[in-house]
């Protein structure tokens, strides 16, 4: 469960972020707005009404209180690969994994440990490292096999 982990160490000015970028693609419903609304018991419709910082700040407590890690683990590999796909593209180049436009090509494929460290070097001088962070929890939530990616990620929060 390391994208909870990494859910809990974010800001709410971070997850903040993170939910109005996915919102502004969807015409300014956030991920989990349905889910918030539920929550509050109020009609989906109305769930627009309220701040966007306040039903960001909604959605993280029901993550973090309900450790949904998949649920976790599609908003942020959402955030990414819609926001930031080339951060994704650039580490499984650098780290020989197969893939297809990001994609896996195949469901065993993992990176390759000898390649990590000049990797992550590199992504973060490329990109902004919050977001290398936050790909390494998804990293590590995807390859629990490869050990060294967690360590990567953990020596960062």
């Amino acid at each position: 469960m390391k994208v909870i982990e990494q859910l809990k160490s974010l800001t709410p000015e971070r997850f903040e972020a993170i939910y109005a970028a996915l919102a502004g693609q969807n015409q300014g419903i956030g991920p989990l707005d349905m889910e918030v609304a539920k929550e509050l018991k109020f009609r989906p419709q109305a769930i627009k009404k309220l701040p966007l910082a306040k039903r960001a700040q909604r959605a993280k407590l029901m993550l973090e209180r309900s450790a949904n890690a998949e649920l976790t683990y599609e908003v942020f590999g959402t955030y990414l690969m819609t926001g930031h796909k080339q951060l994704i593209l650039d580490f499984l180049d650098s780290t020989e994994v197969p893939h297809d436009d990001g994609m896996l090509k195949e469901s065993d494929a993992k990176p390759q440990v000898a390649k990590l460290n000049e990797a992550i070097s590199t992504l973060d001088q490329k990109y902004d490292p919050a977001d290398v962070t936050l790909y390494l929890s998804v990293c590590a939530e995807q390859w629990p096999q490869v050990p060294e990616v967690e360590s990567l990620w953990r020596m960062r929060i």
